[in-house]
């Protein structure tokens, strides 16, 4: 065996060896760490819906009847109680709306009691009777509640500035009426004014369901335009049990 073949013959056993130690399983690479959890996220609380006219957010009002329309003392009522409960609403008119653009219904007022008193009083015996022949000797207390009810209708707040617009058109209508077509005016201005107060409680109705989403998303104690984490939504647990929610720094 000469040199040469030594040498290719050590060759070769060292590729064999290699090739061995290449065919020996390989120790897996360490993964790399995680990556770090995402921060906290931090939502604002919107602002709540406001009110129609800035009303009181827990205002009690009636409801829509069965056909639709809205319950009130000025409908489904007869024709001497219309025209007694327009009278009452120009009252209301004449008291409240004391505004420079207004001041002709407390001359329009006194005016119409004076051309009509003959009627009226004829109309508030009629409503007297009327309200015997449901309630018997009684009658009184019940037509009081009712005339309370009325004068509260119309005098409610946040309607006093459309209220005030309406009363005013009808005042100016008024001046135009004879006597003997009072009950016939009292029919269709009493309808004119009562627009305002459904156009109000319509609004009303909508806040509410507006409001109902706002604490459905948010919850009913959620502050708002407070900065809160987002796990945290919604907050529906009262504020003396509830836990801080965390702020950001």
């Amino acid at each position: 065996m000469n040199f040469r073949q030594i040498t290719i013959g050590g060759m070769a056993a060292m590729a064999l060896f290699a090739a061995a130690a290449d065919a020996k399983p390989k120790k897996p690479a360490t993964p790399p760490p995680p990556p770090p959890p995402p921060p906290p996220a931090y939502v604002y609380i919107p602002w709540k819906p406001i009110p129609p006219e800035w009303a009181s957010p827990t205002l009690a009002y009636k409801p829509l009847g069965p056909d639709g329309v809205r319950l009130s003392p000025n409908r489904g009522i007869s024709p001497a109680q219309a025209l007694w409960n327009l009278r009452s609403g120009y009252n209301v008119a004449a008291l409240n709306c004391r505004g420079p653009q207004h001041t002709e219904i407390v001359v329009g007022y006194r005016a119409f009691l004076k051309a009509h008193a003959k009627t009226l009083r004829a109309t508030n015996a009629k409503v007297d009777a009327e309200f015997r022949a449901k309630h018997g000797s009684g009658f009184v207390k019940h037509r009081e509640k009712f005339m309370t009810e009325v004068y509260n209708h119309f005098a409610i707040p946040p309607v006093q500035p459309a209220f005030c617009n309406a009363a005013l058109a009808m005042s100016k209508d008024a001046k135009l009426v004879k006597s003997a077509n009072l009950q016939a005016f009292a029919a269709s201005a009493l309808p004119s004014m009562e627009i305002v107060f459904d156009d109000f409680y319509k609004r009303y109705d909508q806040y509410k369901v507006e409001m109902a989403a706002w604490e459905a998303k948010w919850g009913k104690y959620a502050v708002p335009g407070a900065k809160v984490l987002a796990s945290a939504v919604p907050f529906n647990i009262p504020p003396a049990s509830a836990p801080v929610a965390a702020t950001s720094p």
